[in-house]
């Protein structure tokens, strides 16, 4: 996203106001918006705000240290 921006706006560098300049950033936002596409994994976020710990997206579960007698 940031790279669609900045490739236009390096072009008109210094032809601009800051009005003018700040308008024409949120059109490219707007217009390279269309194109995003959605994360997978959503279903995934509550465990990572939980603090569960994932290796190379797979869930790590921790087992208890067990010591045997």
């Amino acid at each position: 996203m940031f790279a669609t921006v900045r490739h236009r706006t390096v072009l008109t560098k210094g032809s601009l106001s800051a009005t003018t300049a700040r308008l024409m950033v949120f059109k490219l936002v707007i217009a390279a918006s269309k194109t995003w596409r959605r994360l997978k994994g959503t279903n995934q976020l509550p465990k990572i705000i939980a603090g569960v710990r994932f290796n190379d997206g797979i869930e790590v579960i921790q087992m208890p240290a067990t010591h045997a007698a």
